[in-house]
């Protein structure tokens, strides 16, 4: 059987894959695998979700779950999942369960687990959850049943611990931000405009239906129209649960999280808070952020694809600073995971803070352009050893030299090859791709 658990939780089809069954029993799950490793007292649990119709009844399952195994519930409502993380951590709860499938459609949702103090849960702990879904074994009854109660004063918190680690205001600021109609829309405009911009929201209506719906980080393009009409400085793109942005210059050109972390990266090297002046991205960042990286003196280090990932070599490396090219940016010291809202706001203090605008500060970077091809094969593993695929990949290369890059990643959950070019054209990279593409087809 497929683990349950995936690199981000638990996700779904709301109400197809993702039943209330199934969020009951996980949640179950969860709080009786807390509280046999830590029987000193009863567990506690934070429970947020964003603000897709399903999350309505996939709250009401996973609380029940929750009590039902002896574990106190603090529901915290609509929130973005950083805020979720954040909460754990400072309410001293022992787990965080946020209920959200982040920039998927609406129709699917997802639960994902925190540990005490916000961070992610190790896959040891998943799979003891997993194990122990069945629910067999007495359940308490009685006082020992867990409590439920609401926290009104979650929103307050999070902002709060926002604003105490915005390095400069935003004063003079004409931003736009799209919100996704999803769980930025109450958060985002309210701290940016606390921070001292002057804020105009879009898609921040959510009705449990319009989540994501041609909106947000994956459809920035009603964002890039406003920013030009509103004659704003920027624009912010949030997705569904907020733990990721990207960016948008005054001129309406999109910013993503390579350019994103190439301007933070600078900026925390020249205040002296990155630490080993080392950058984590995946193998998936743009050639351009390597090369910006090593004219500025700042080390680059890969992980694979995931924040999982990110997440495990910052912490490894003691590391400051890491992220996606989607826009999901970790910044160990001030976060437990990625947060898009703490993301914006650093962006758009270094933005204030030097009076530059952001298209010359993402100018730092110049992304050369990148080609993907899937090919369907046969045999994942037939293609990893073949000497036929690694000559030619080996023959792009020679012919790319330092202006470009070759990647042959395989899915991890389907029969796919996905080959990866980048050169200083377009064309040059999709020359390469397809050639290399078929050469992965044939031996497959």
């Amino acid at each position: 059987m497929a683990r349950l658990f995936g690199t981000d939780g638990v996700r779904g089809l709301a109400n197809g894959e993702l039943t209330p069954e199934l969020a009951l029993s996980v949640a179950a799950s969860a709080a009786r695998v807390l509280a046999a490793h830590d029987r000193s007292h009863r567990p506690v649990a934070v429970v947020g979700r964003d603000p897709r119709a399903s999350g309505e009844m996939l709250e009401a399952a996973v609380v029940a779950g929750l009590a039902s195994a002896g574990a106190d519930v603090l529901r915290v409502g609509v929130q973005p999942t950083p805020a979720v993380a954040h909460l754990v951590g400072a309410l001293e709860a022992d787990l965080g369960v946020m209920i959200s499938a982040s920039h998927n459609p609406m129709p699917d949702n997802g639960i994902k687990l925190f540990a005490s103090g916000g961070h992610k849960l190790p896959d040891g702990i998943e799979d003891e959850i997993e194990a122990g879904l069945t629910g067999d074994g007495p359940r308490p009854t009685g006082a020992e049943i867990g409590r439920v109660s609401d926290v009104d004063d979650a929103l307050e918190r999070y902002t709060n611990h926002l604003l105490a680690v915005t390095p400069h205001p935003l004063t003079g600021l004409r931003i736009v931000v799209d919100c996704a109609n999803g769980a930025a829309s109450f958060a985002a405009p309210e701290v940016y405009r606390k921070a001292g911009a002057e804020v105009i929201a879009i898609h921040a209506e959510p009705d449990g239906i319009n989540i994501n719906e041609g909106c947000g980080s994956t459809h920035p393009e009603k964002l890039q129209a406003m920013v030009v009409e509103h004659g704003a400085d920027l624009g912010i793109a949030h997705d569904g649960d907020a733990d990721r942005c990207l960016a948008v210059d005054a001129s309406g050109e999109l910013v993503d999280g390579d350019q994103i972390m190439a301007i933070l990266a600078l900026a925390m090297a020249e205040a002296g808070e990155l630490t080993h002046d080392t950058l984590v991205a995946t193998v998936m960042s743009n050639l351009g952020l390597h090369l910006a990286m090593r004219d500025h003196q700042v080390n680059l280090r890969t992980t694979a694809v995931g924040d999982r990932y990110v997440l495990e070599e910052l912490r490894a490396g003691g590391y400051a600073l890491g992220g996606e090219q989607s826009g999901h940016v970790v910044f160990p010291a001030l976060a437990t995971t990625g947060d898009g809202l703490l993301t914006a706001l650093r962006v758009m203090s270094r933005v204030a803070s030097t009076g530059k605008p952001l298209a010359e500060l993402a100018g730092v970077m110049r992304k050369l352009p990148q080609v993907l091809v899937n090919v369907r094969v046969s045999d994942k593993a037939t293609v990893a050893k073949s000497d036929v695929v690694r000559e030619a990949v080996e023959a792009v290369e020679a012919e790319l030299g330092d202006e470009g890059r070759v990647l042959l990643r395989p899915s991890g959950t389907e029969q796919l090859v996905r080959v990866m070019v980048e050169a200083p054209a377009q064309e040059t990279a999709r020359a390469a791709a397809d050639r290399l593409a078929g050469v992965v087809s044939s031996v497959s």
